[in-house]
């Protein structure tokens, strides 16, 4: 017989610390850290400073005053001039926001520390938090007396920190409007940079510089700073990036629009996958560089992850400019002005007018054999007040670039194009299949010299005496193993 069991409630179990105790905090994470900072100060490593800012990136969405006042607790001593001066930037605490260490709080922290580089370290913390959290004016006051603070020291271990000082120092001032106030300053660190051989910090200030000038439209001064630096090895594939970007701008204004091209595909290339918004300027300029140079992007650059919304204005610019539409081009023009404003690449659109004025045009020669003036302007859609005089000077000026092959009737008042010939029945197959040919037998010749021995190696062969002697020597030492063989058996 089978008895109903009475099912008591068990109360459940309290909620257990151990999954927070086992893991760490934000402010135990920052004084890791620090101790790896202490290491890499003491063994001069600067590969551990390295991996102590890269730290701190991952770590900054987890800041908040709170944390950022106890590492200074911790890091610092307590009423010291830089501990005061630091804790003068930050917000008072909340209670709510306290983050507390029960390993070891702040204010029995460890043996204090000293370091240069830990003291440069803060400066970093706090300006960063600052930034994050919009206080731009005291991010001002911070990055300029961390600059101050970073002029005096001159250690190896404390460049990779400087360098990141550098790059905020300069968001601050650029996110206040004031970017122009520092340019005095950067040159000078740049000139300490490059006394000390600080080629991090070199490359770092050479590119702040460079964003500088290209902020305010001085274009020239930036090709002359730039010519003028000295050159080095990148350290930085971020900073490359930077330059490759800013170089391509330089060498857009300036109509060098290959090398622009080069340089800014080659930043797109490079760049991090997850810098994603500077690959997207990248992309754009390097839209309009190639529709400058009279290239269609292909659609696969419009269609990439994560920027299809942001390059949709460069895509509908690139298909008028493929139809050759003059219409459809201001109307694109005009919807995406802020677009283009917004992005500084307003200046280079007007330059794209004559570019779609020929595209047009070349259509047109295409398509008719003779077409009169009248009709040219027509379809070109030219709004001046008088649009023959400009379709006959438009033409005229393609004739004579070499864009379409017709000639002008002005007594008619025609273009007349000429009759595309057979091209089989003029020499320009035979030279391109001449210069094909002449290809493969210099990539033939290069392999076998490849292959051929090097210069004067017979003086290194062995003379024919000596090779007599080494031969009868073998055969003795084989007569000899084989005569003691035979007394074995």
């Amino acid at each position: 017989m089978t008895q109903d069991v009475e099912m008591k409630e068990v109360p459940a179990p309290a909620p257990s610390n151990s999954v927070t105790a086992a893991t760490p905090s934000t402010l135990q994470h920052l004084k890791e850290i620090a101790s790896l900072i202490e290491s890499g100060a003491y063994a001069r490593e600067v590969r551990r400073i390295l991996r102590a800012v890269r730290l701190t990136i991952a770590l900054r969405t987890k800041l908040n005053a709170s944390v950022v006042n106890a590492f200074l607790n911790f890091s610092l001593v307590p009423g010291s001039e830089v501990h005061s001066r630091l804790a003068s930037y930050l917000p008072k605490e909340d209670e709510h926001d306290m983050e507390v260490d029960t390993a070891t709080s702040a204010t029995t922290a460890l043996a204090k520390h000293s370091l240069p580089e830990l003291e440069i370290y803060c400066y970093l913390l706090v300006l960063i938090f600052l930034i994050d959290q919009k206080k731009y004016s005291e991010a001002k006051a911070c990055s300029s007396a961390s600059i101050a603070r970073v002029k005096n020291l001159n250690r190896r271990t404390v460049e990779v920190l400087a360098s990141r000082l550098y790059f905020y120092y300069s968001l601050s001032y650029e996110l206040t409007g004031d970017l122009a106030e520092i340019r005095g300053n950067l040159l000078a660190l740049h000139r300490i940079a490059t006394l000390r051989h600080d080629e991090l910090g070199q490359e770092t200030l050479l590119n702040l510089l460079l964003r500088n000038y290209l902020h305010y439209n001085l274009y020239d001064q930036a090709e002359k700073l730039r010519s003028k630096a000295p050159r080095f090895e990148a350290h930085s594939n971020q900073q490359f990036c930077r330059y490759l970007f800013y170089l391509g701008k330089i060498r857009t204004i300036q109509l060098e629009y290959t090398d622009a091209k080069e340089s800014l595909l080659q930043a797109a290339r490079k760049a991090p996958v997850a810098a994603l918004g500077f690959r997207v300027q990248c992309n754009k300029w390097a839209v309009i560089v190639r529709l400058l140079l009279g290239e269609i992007p292909e659609r696969t650059v419009f269609m990439q992850k994560g920027m299809e919304k942001a390059l949709r204005p460069y895509f509908e610019l690139t298909n008028a400019v493929r139809i050759g539409d003059l219409e459809l081009f201001r109307t694109v023009a005009d919807k995406f002005s802020s677009t283009f404003t917004a992005d500084r690449t307003h200046n280079l659109i007007v330059r794209l007018r004559h570019n779609v004025i020929r595209t047009g045009l070349r259509n047109i020669s295409i398509s008719y054999s003779r077409i009169s003036l009248v009709d040219v302007a027509k379809k070109l859609r030219l709004d001046s007040a008088n649009p023959v005089a400009d379709a006959e000077s438009i033409v005229s000026k393609a004739i004579r670039d070499g864009a379409i092959d017709a000639t002008i009737d002005h007594a008619n008042g025609w273009m007349v194009s000429k009759e595309t010939g057979d091209i089989y029945s003029t020499n320009e197959p035979q030279i391109a299949f001449n210069s094909r040919i002449a290809f493969c037998l210099n990539m033939h010749n290069e392999a076998v010299r490849a292959l051929r021995f090097p210069a004067n190696s017979h003086k290194d062969k062995e003379s024919a005496e000596k090779r007599r002697e080494r031969q009868q020597q073998e055969q003795e030492l084989a007569k000899h193993i084989a005569e003691e063989d035979d007394d074995e058996f």
